[in-house]
């Protein structure tokens, strides 16, 4: 693991640590980082910013200008529902949609692999979060050999065109890759097992899945390096410790939030004074 002796404390240190560049190794980025937080503390703090991002949605939902696409990928029991759970639940749901993408179907399949993902972007004013997404294209397939390499190859440029698109068009595009240990991933695994509550969250195909680790941690690496661009950046989360992983994209979604800038519009003229009766 990484040395963490000098590990940032400042909001926009944090975020730089864990913005992907090209030359981004996973190896380079500890599932466990604390970034020199105390864990009631930073607990603390992440109520206050999710109540900034709060009202940032709120002014971002009146103004009805500019939309937000939060991508979340990990690997199996990465912390994606809880993300959204935690992270999300303070946000006005009329302005919040959540998607997951599962297995394409027959007519997904019969068309382009972002057919269906282009129809769940979100409209002006809204967020839009994705538990898995159009990366499944260039992951999946990848580590399971579904389409040959030259097929999935091409296909991060044609996901850098397509953010990139809807970047120009109104939708601010952050990305999160919710970075667990095998080790605890193998603790959540069995937790799932273990508690009748949670089993039906698990299948055998977890196990087959978490043998091809080595390949996917691959082909994470790979995605990220591509596809992380000004207009859609990726954000490498440590997912460990849940409390860090709230903090750190609850700062990311603050700081983009922040970038657009949104206001609320100005009232009607002369109401100063107007009485309901």
């Amino acid at each position: 693991m990484p040395d963490h002796a000098h590990e940032p404390h400042d909001d926009r240190e944090v975020l730089a640590a864990c913005r992907v560049h090209p030359d981004t190794t996973l190896a380079d980025h500890d599932p466990r980082a604390t970034f020199g937080w105390d864990k009631d503390a930073a607990k603390d703090r992440f109520r206050t910013v999710a109540d900034e991002v709060s009202e940032l949605q709120k002014r971002l939902f009146a103004a009805d200008e500019r939309a937000m696409l939060m991508v979340l990928q990990g690997i199996d029991a990465g912390g994606k529902g809880g993300t959204i759970r935690s992270v999300m639940n303070r946000l006005n749901p009329a302005g919040v949609s959540v998607h997951g993408f599962g297995v394409p179907s027959d007519e997904e399949r019969a068309h382009d692999f972002l057919w269906r993902i282009h129809d769940h972007a979100p409209e002006r004013g809204k967020i839009a979060v994705f538990d898995r997404s159009h990366y499944e294209d260039v992951l999946v397939v990848r580590v399971k050999g579904l389409v040959p390499e030259p097929v999935w190859r091409k296909r991060y440029e044609h996901i850098r065109n397509f953010e990139e698109l809807l970047d120009d068009e109104g939708t601010t595009v952050v990305k999160f890759f919710l970075d667990v240990s095998k080790e605890k991933q193998r603790e959540r695994l069995q937790d799932r097992i273990d508690d009748p509550d949670e089993r039906w969250k698990f299948r055998k195909g977890d196990l087959d899945d978490r043998a091809m680790w080595d390949d996917y941690q691959a082909a994470f690496q790979e995605a990220l390096r591509e596809t992380s661009t000004d207009a859609a950046p990726w954000y490498v989360v440590p997912g460990d410790r849940k409390w860090v992983r709230n903090l750190v994209v609850a700062l990311a979604l603050r700081h983009h939030l922040e970038q657009i800038g949104p206001e609320y519009p100005p009232a009607e003229e002369d109401i100063d004074g107007l009485v309901v009766e």
